[in-house]
């Protein structure tokens, strides 16, 4: 008999769902396909890697439900030669996806053990236009630069000036607005000639963005 290269079922699963859901990108379900989410979360989670749910990680942390991933990826309208900013690595899993479609990620996270998990899962994965930094999502180091793209993977009250600063003109931004303690709606800031457009999508739950380099746990 040939061998059966099919992919297994739960990710047939994993697939269909995004699009029941209104993915419809090709691009974004290809990264979405390419990338293996079970590198990503705790071994005690690997069963439900391929679920549409959010898991926890180290850290008191979360990876993101996968539609959400896919959707806010989506919405931000990669082209090949973008330059992504992301506040809030997490594990790590986000910046595969984006890694396969854009030119350069800087990603940013508070947690030094998460920051080096998700450094060494990227390099294991060959993603090698992305940046981990540790550091402070709400103080952006002046020599990260502007980017044509950033998304924001954790609840904030209200976006800081210092961050839509970063966006280059025709830019977008994408973040989780709301409370903390809550459900939050996504919003997206799109900069143009006559200043910045924005627009709620959906409303999510995410983890609290907090200022600072996270003490060591």
């Amino acid at each position: 008999m040939p061998p059966d290269n099919r992919p297994p079922p739960e990710k047939m699963m994993f697939q269909l769902t995004l699009r029941r859901r209104g993915i419809s990108d090709q691009r974004v379900l290809r990264a979405m396909d390419s990338v293996p989410r079970d590198v990503f979360v705790e071994e005690s989670d690997r069963g439900d890697a391929w679920c549409d749910t959010a898991l926890g990680i180290a850290c008191g942390q979360t990876i993101s439900q996968p539609f959400v991933v896919a959707y806010m990826t989506e919405r931000l309208e990669l082209r090949d030669d973008s330059r992504v900013l992301e506040i809030g690595t997490g594990s790590g899993y986000q910046a595969a996806i984006l890694s396969r479609l854009c030119r350069e990620v800087v990603t940013i996270e508070r947690f030094r053990e998460l920051a080096d998990r998700a450094r060494a899962r990227l390099e294991q994965l060959g993603c090698d236009n992305v940046e981990v930094m540790l550091g402070d999502g709400f103080d952006i180091p002046a020599e990260a630069g502007q980017f044509d793209r950033i998304l924001v993977t954790a609840a904030m009250e209200r976006i800081p000036d210092g961050l839509i600063a970063r966006i280059e003109p025709g830019g977008l931004l994408i973040a989780p607005v709301g409370p903390h303690n809550g459900r939050q709606t996504l919003i997206l800031l799109r900069r143009t000639t006559a200043g910045l457009a924005r627009k709620e999508l959906i409303d999510v739950r995410f983890v609290p963005a907090l200022p600072g380099i996270a003490r060591e746990l």
